[in-house]
């Protein structure tokens, strides 16, 4: 059980407790990372469902300011758009954080699945980021790591909010000297980072640019197979708003994007500045259906590269429906492909992201997701779950 004080001898914001399962009832598992696991557990006590990452003190080693320095920044903030830390609890051999549990799916998967989307469905969601990025900088803390992967629905509500997760690279600025580490998704990387520039919380604003520009189109404003080729396009801000991809985008969306995706640093737009764009402030986010365009591209260039995730909300759903925790879970489980279509990329700048090469690429047998409660199956490849297993980064 835990201690009475609730704390233990390593520091005031650990529980320690001999046996978790004794205050939890460990559900069914929602990702593995390279040194924690992600289980969806119950409160004995309460009844509430929480996410919980569990992280074996022997795989810390050599990790320890990773780690800690996750937990200071989740412990310092609070905002609804960010899934937050609930608390800490250590065993002999194990730290568990309890987070908040978010069930609706990653974004790119729910604008897919929508039959009508707008530029201003783009624009709400993007104002939802810039509010929780701007709360963050304004508490001195910078992500360095925001990318559609780590925007998270709370709920398969049709009007849920975003939430901002992950927090394994985010740094508070003036701890630890000036940054200047390397790190991040490379697509999403600001040009600064790659210089091995000192950089700073515009490195947030960039990727949101990065992110809104996707959101427009389907596909990315940089790639290229080769990594070094493609930190080239980034460092010379290399992008075009390609026709006809961008002929029904509006002019004003398109400024706020370079507003955003400004080289220099210092130009460009603050949180605060991005907020005030009409794009976002005013009227000038156009209402008129790009859904067709935009889910095609995504689905061609955004397969998700963690195939799981499809089991995962699979898991969390039917626990939600099996405890009667909700009426809005009724929503199919359809995600897009789990790599990289060989043949996709929109533009000009159309390359094969399919890097993976093995017998399996002759075998047509299907992997079958779960049916939940009637809802239609989503059948997976064997070539697919294997070269998704093998190019998987899960972000736990």
């Amino acid at each position: 059980m835990a201690k009475e004080n609730g704390e233990s001898s390593h520091g005031s914001w650990k529980k320690h407790v001999d046996d978790i399962k004794k205050i939890f009832d460990f559900k069914e598992v929602l990702g593995t990372g390279a040194f924690s696991e992600v289980v969806m557990a119950q409160e004995k006590v309460t009844g509430k469902m929480v996410a919980i990452k569990c992280i074996p003190k022997k795989a810390l080693k050599g990790k320890e300011t990773s780690i800690e320095n996750e937990i200071a920044v989740l412990r310092k903030i609070k905002h609804e758009n960010i899934v937050a830390l609930e608390d800490i609890y250590e065993s002999s051999n194990h730290l568990y954080l309890i987070m908040q549990l978010v069930s609706g799916g990653e974004l790119f998967d729910r604008i897919v699945e929508k039959g009508f989307y707008t530029e201003m469905d783009a624009s709400r969601l993007i104002r939802q980021v810039l509010d929780a990025v701007n709360y963050l900088h304004s508490m001195a803390i910078v992500h360095r790591d925001l990318k559609p992967e780590n925007l998270l629905y709370f709920s398969p509500d049709d009007d849920s909010k975003i939430m901002i997760s992950d927090f394994g690279l985010s740094k508070m600025e003036g701890t630890g000297g000036v940054m200047a580490t390397a790190c991040g998704t490379p697509g999403y990387v600001a040009p600064e980072v790659l210089a091995q520039k000192p950089y700073s919380k515009a490195v947030d604003c960039w990727s949101i640019g990065v992110i809104a520009y996707i959101l427009l189109c389907g596909y990315p404003p940089f790639y290229d197979e080769n990594d070094s080729k493609l930190f080239e396009q980034i460092l010379k801000v290399d992008y075009e708003f390609d026709a006809p991809y961008w002929d029904d985008i509006s002019d004003s969306a398109k400024d706020f994007i370079s507003s955003l995706m400004e080289k220099d640093p210092e130009k460009r737009f603050t949180c605060d500045q991005a907020l005030e764009h009409p794009w976002i402030a005013g009227d000038t986010a156009l209402c008129k259906n790009i859904h067709e365009s935009v889910s095609r591209q995504m689905r061609k260039n955004f397969a998700k590269s963690k195939w799981r995730q499809a089991f995962n909300a699979t898991a969390v759903i039917r626990h939600m429906r099996r405890l009667q925790l909700g009426s809005s879970f009724g929503s199919s489980i359809q995600s897009t492909n789990s790599v990289p279509n060989p043949q996709s990329r929109a533009p000009a700048k159309s390359q094969s992201v399919d890097s993976c090469h093995n017998p399996c690429t002759r075998i047509g047998s299907t992997a079958r997701v779960a049916r939940v409660n009637g809802t239609r199956e989503r059948k997976y490849t064997w070539r697919e779950v294997i070269c998704a297993l093998r190019g998987s980064k899960l972000c736990l």
